[in-house]
């Protein structure tokens, strides 16, 4: 299987340090945020950061190690009502899909936050201004990813504008494109009081969007005294990961870990192969 990790999360140093020590840990791909890992690297700055020099460096490391790049983050607001702004991220999107392929990525990986300061008339959760403003803003984005041959692949949060399973669905269909898929990270769907109901989002995911899904994003979840979701490293929780990894295997989709620290990165990794062996 291919499980990987959010290189961020591995032990500090270089890039190329950060790659050595996932591959030291077992790991075959990794989701690249280039703001935490790459030396003098700023978001703002990307669209005349990620020039062809700096991809191929980033490449020729990934390259060196043999890993491969899962996902290449970029996890910033298309639903800013602030038009300036929001063309502004346009901008530093469509530098990351650019990007990809020159790199090797596999998808440019985001998610659909709406600031809460944005005075929709509803939560951005439920909010059909949001949605729309969203899928306005996503439109050029995923012309630009079809011309630059990118993928843009979306990350459903049960907080955000594209939060479930459904919402999702009406995005992919009312942008038809191979050029905008999915990421799943089942437990992002799991808001408080719905803990119960984990595999049973997992699976509506699965079942809605299982074709347009590209990457698993694989973390655990504890509930807390409050009542909140906690996520934290796979194997130290209640989540059940049969589904996603027999999912995983029938695709062949990269995973990459969340939520874990170098001392603990390992071990969840082997849970996972534990589980995945035992599958039919």
């Amino acid at each position: 299987m291919n499980i990987g990790i959010r290189l961020h999360d591995t032990a500090p140093g270089s890039f190329r340090q950060r790659l050595e020590s996932a591959r030291a840990q077992g790991f075959s791909c990794a989701h690249v945020a280039l703001g935490f890992t790459w030396e003098g690297f700023s978001m703002q700055d990307a669209p005349k950061l990620l020039t062809p020099e700096l991809c191929a460096r980033v490449r020729q490391d990934l390259e060196a190690t043999h890993m491969e790049c899962a996902v290449l983050g970029c996890y910033l607001n298309l639903a800013d009502p602030d038009g300036e702004r929001r063309a502004h991220t346009q901008d530093i999107y469509k530098a990351h899909l650019r990007a990809a392929p020159l790199i090797g990525a596999r998808v440019v990986g985001t998610e659909t936050y709406a600031n809460p300061a944005s005075r929709f008339s509803e939560p951005a959760p439920q909010s059909e201004e949001a949605f729309r403003l969203f899928m306005d803003s996503l439109r050029p984005v995923v012309r630009f990813a079809e011309e630059a041959d990118a993928v843009l692949a979306v990350e459903m949060v049960y907080h955000h504008i594209i939060s479930t399973p459904e919402r999702a669905q009406r995005m992919l269909e009312e942008l038809p494109s191979d050029h905008l898929q999915i990421i799943l990270d089942a437990v992002n769907l799991v808001g408080p009081g719905h803990d119960a109901e984990a595999e049973a989002l997992t699976q509506d995911a699965i079942r809605r969007l299982g074709g347009r899904i590209r990457v698993l994003h694989m973390k655990d979840f504890t509930v807390q005294p409050d009542g909140g979701i906690r996520s934290q490293a796979c194997g130290t929780g209640q989540m059940r990961f049969e589904s996603l990894l027999a999912l995983a295997k029938k695709h062949d989709l990269p995973m990459t870990l969340e939520d874990t620290v170098p001392d603990n990165a390992e071990q969840a990794r082997l849970h996972l192969e534990r589980i995945a062996v035992a599958l039919p």
